[in-house]
């Protein structure tokens, strides 16, 4: 029903796609509903408005009770929610944003906890807080009047937080249980990448169970599984056995990101002046066995860095008199890259600030490469570069 989201590979900003609906910055997190909540209020109203007219016979208004009840599930699922967004920002981890959908909600947290102690307090804050909620709503349920408006409010309000602190407790990816069982076995075997398939596996084997369940209920009592049981039964599966396969491959990609270096992916670039023609820099490549081309000033210091697409758009009769910096992109104060760095520090650089290529550098600040994010990608998913 929650999980958090890890980058596995550089790409365009996604703060600049709205996911729904803004509904407030708690905490500095931006919080968006998708239209897809509307489906589940609807049905929740639907069914669960008869429960409520049987309870407490109020006519057309037990609807809206039922309604409240479904805002109350989700609100659960906002402080739940929090609960991880916050304690990931205590650990210094940047927290992009709170989605609730259909399904649940997801704190997307845009790095991974760097011990398996963090990433099991950051998984666990969720589940704690609807438990406390769900033990202090119980409480003061037992004080109320069952049959009035205070006691079934505070009634849906222990079940609803009991639903979401316990669903997220079972162990598979991509519940918080998962991520719970993904930093047992990190600590126990000190291998993250491991961890997150066993934890990956866990999930598929929970949505199997989850999928099986109906019909072993009924098995059990004698009778034939419902339609609705059997057809949400198999949505919540489908749901989880998505969500362990992106997880087994996100784990699966992760565990090569030890193996980038800015070193190794950077390709060997020849320096020009802006006013060199396409030609003359496609014979300077050919002469030096290089695969970029860098342009600088009259200083000799670098500004941008030749876009190969538009450079190939550029016919053979042209490319004479078509000067390298017609088809050049201009470096930033982002597109800078120590030629020593690697693994997490490398990535995490290029998710902050992602660019089409980077200019990695020397020890003393001369040009070494340029470093395409493409070839990042095709490192990260095992593909060669082309």
């Amino acid at each position: 029903m929650t999980n958090g989201s890890d980058p596995s590979a550089p790409r365009p900003d996604p703060r600049s796609r709205k996911p729904g609906l803004l509904i407030g910055r708690p905490f500095g997190v931006p919080v968006y509903v998708t239209s897809s909540w509307w489906i589940v209020a609807v049905l929740i109203t639907l069914v669960y408005g008869g429960i409520v007219q049987t309870r407490l016979a109020l006519g057309p208004s037990a609807y809206l009770l039922a309604f409240v009840f479904a805002v109350l599930l989700y609100a659960s699922v906002l402080v739940h929610e929090l609960a991880h967004s916050v304690v990931a920002r205590w650990y210094g981890l940047p927290v992009r944003r709170i989605v609730l959908y259909v399904l649940g909600g997801v704190s997307e947290i845009d790095r991974e906890a760097p011990t398996p102690g963090r990433e099991f307090w950051i998984a666990f804050s969720g589940p704690l807080l609807s438990l406390v909620l769900a033990a202090g709503a119980y409480g003061l349920a037992r004080l109320a009047d069952p049959f009035t408006v205070t006691g079934e409010l505070l009634f849906q309000l222990w079940i609803a937080n009991l639903l979401v602190g316990v669903f997220n407790l079972l162990p598979g990816l991509p519940l918080d249980g998962g991520r719970l069982l993904r930093a047992g076995v990190w600590k126990l075997t000190g291998r993250p990448h491991t961890a997150g398939v066993v934890a990956a596996w866990g999930g598929r084997i929970l949505a199997l169970g989850v999928a099986a369940l109906p019909f072993l209920l009924a098995w059990s009592a004698g009778t034939t599984p419902g339609p609705w049981a059997v057809a949400w039964g198999l949505f919540l599966a489908g749901f989880m056995w998505l969500g362990a396969g992106e997880a087994l491959r996100n784990a699966r990609v992760r565990s090569r990101v030890p193996g980038l270096r800015a070193r190794e992916l950077a390709r060997p670039a020849v320096v020009v002046t802006a006013d060199l023609p396409l030609a003359r820099a496609d014979a300077m490549l050919r002469e030096a066995g290089a695969e970029a081309v860098v342009v600088a000033d009259s200083a000799g210091t670098p500004i941008s860095v030749m876009h190969p697409a538009a450079a190939e758009a550029i016919s053979d009769a042209r490319r004479a008199w078509v000067p390298v910096s017609d088809v050049a992109r201009a470096l930033t104060e982002y597109s800078r890259v120590p030629v020593g760095e690697e693994g997490e520090e490398l990535l995490e650089r290029l998710i902050r600030h992602p660019l089409p290529e980077y200019l990695v550098v020397d020890e003393d600040g001369g040009v070494f490469g340029v470093l395409r994010a493409s070839d990042v990608n095709a490192a990260m998913t095992g593909r060669g570069r082309s």
